[in-house]
């Protein structure tokens, strides 16, 4: 059979015949995300709170055929994550892992949609829904940024591939906007601005941020945008030595997250894209050291002690789901992706998740004045509090020096945490006065991180 193809001028886009053709979500539709009555956090509708763990599966719509997709959705929800960080269009020439392309002529103002044919937008359609069963929210990224950022979008583009996607998706209570994607705000600032007004508008439910360039914040261009419920960073892959940027926070990545904290109005903040496990150090030579799962634990830790409302994760081979199609990967990934799924950082990342929903959730606040000594760089100590808990990290063991009377408590409950296998060690009970001094177990090296737990008694 001959197959008829649509062309979507921005008039037909809007038609009710683009909804219907989605079709209902599959299965029981979950609960939408909004900020917290406090304006740090995230919390499902029904006021239950949310740690974002996300993974980041940039390629999933374009590499994954529908089998794989399941097996990796079912992966990341057996190891914790919940929510997926993925690209709708990457390249505007993408085809997917069935050979169809998304756009006629590589125009975002025309979505190819075929008639009596399994096309792009059905398989991201059935991809959708399928997150959805599996009970995983979505972080989409609607165009990468450089295809903006190098002139192939216009600003009447950009806003009837808005339209689209709300008509399309807009009802869809588990996706969250990424607006942007590994760009620069200022980077034709009035289309980044139009893409998040309009997902807005039209989604008035679904929560749209914007995903920047390495090394910056979503806060750097559009934090008193109105569309803009939270704000993402991208402290990126580089080392201390390697950051060429003004503000120069190197692995600091906790540092990003303090000046989010601290900005007015105030919104959540989250490190979006730390170092990926598994790629170059600096990102693009291959000779040099690879960060490993020592380095995303202390990325983890850092940024949500600072007042992170969650974490994302990555892996080089996962984030493009290098395969063995023959392609080449990017960025010198040495592993498949389905092999890379088991890798040691992505079992460990449910620890930091079940650790921040084991205590009071909304009540948190970064808590610095705790720490009595700090060093700096890897020997970097960051605490944080609840009402009636504290929790101290240390990358590399040795000693905790903290102020116990700050902790408002006659007696304290000590113990150790560890972020590599989730176990608690008790070490005892304290007064809550004086200079507490607490040394973790093991060797003071790179990797041999320990959460100190404090409970009121």
């Amino acid at each position: 059979m001959l197959r008829r193809i649509l062309f979507f001028s921005l008039g037909v886009i809007l038609l009710s015949s683009c909804v219907q053709e989605t079709g209902d979500a599959v299965g029981p539709k979950l609960p939408a995300l909004e900020v917290s009555e406090n304006g740090r956090f995230l919390q499902q509708e029904n006021g239950d709170p949310f740690f974002w763990l996300g993974d980041t599966g940039w390629l999933l719509f374009t590499r994954l055929n529908r089998e794989e997709a399941e097996a990796y959705f079912d992966d990341r929800v057996a190891k914790g994550f919940n929510v997926l960080q993925v690209s709708v269009i990457h390249m505007l020439n993408a085809k997917n892992a069935y050979g169809d392309s998304a756009l006629v002529n590589l125009s975002l103002a025309q979505p190819l949609l075929v008639e009596d044919h399994y096309d792009f937008w059905d398989h991201v359609d059935y991809l959708v829904d399928l997150a959805e069963q599996k009970g995983l929210y979505l972080g989409l990224v609607p165009v990468w940024g450089n295809n903006v950022r190098f002139g192939g979008v216009s600003y009447e583009d950009a806003q009837a591939y808005a339209e689209f996607l709300s008509a399309r998706y807009g009802d869809r209570s588990h996706i969250v906007w990424l607006n942007g994607g590994d760009t620069f705000g200022n980077d034709s600032i009035e289309t980044w601005r139009v893409l998040g007004r309009t997902l807005k508008e039209k989604g008035e439910r679904q929560l749209v941020t914007y995903h920047p360039r390495g090394r910056c914040s979503s806060s750097d261009w559009f934090h008193e945008e109105e569309w803009l419920d939270f704000n993402q960073i991208q402290s990126g892959h580089r080392r201390y030595d390697q950051d060429d940027t003004e503000r120069a926070y190197g692995q600091d990545n906790w540092r990003f997250i303090a000046d989010d904290y601290n900005m007015d109005p105030v919104k959540p903040t989250i490190d979006a894209e730390p170092s990926y496990e598994g790629i170059p150090q600096g990102l693009h030579d291959p000779n040099e050291v690879y960060w490993d799962h020592n380095d995303v634990r202390r990325y983890a830790y850092w940024s949500v002690f600072a007042g992170g409302f969650g974490y994302t994760y990555g892996h080089n081979a996962i984030m493009q789901f290098h395969s063995r199609d023959g392609a080449d990967p990017a960025f010198g990934a040495r592993e498949y992706w389905d092999i890379a799924l088991n890798s040691p950082g992505s079992q460990q990342m449910k620890h930091l998740k079940n650790l921040m929903l084991s205590r009071s959730f909304f009540d948190r606040v970064p808590a610095q004045e705790l720490l009595a000594d700090n060093g700096q760089k890897y020997d970097y100590k960051i605490a944080t509090r609840g009402q009636d808990y504290a929790f101290v990290y240390t990358y590399r063991g040795g000693e905790i020096v903290l102020n116990m009377a700050l902790l408002k408590a006659q007696r304290i409950r000590a113990s150790w945490f560890n972020p590599r296998i989730g176990t608690y060690s008790f070490i005892g009970e304290f007064d809550g006065k004086g200079i507490g001094r607490f040394e973790a177990p093991g060797l003071v090296e790179d990797g041999n991180d320990w959460v100190l737990v404090l409970d009121k008694v």
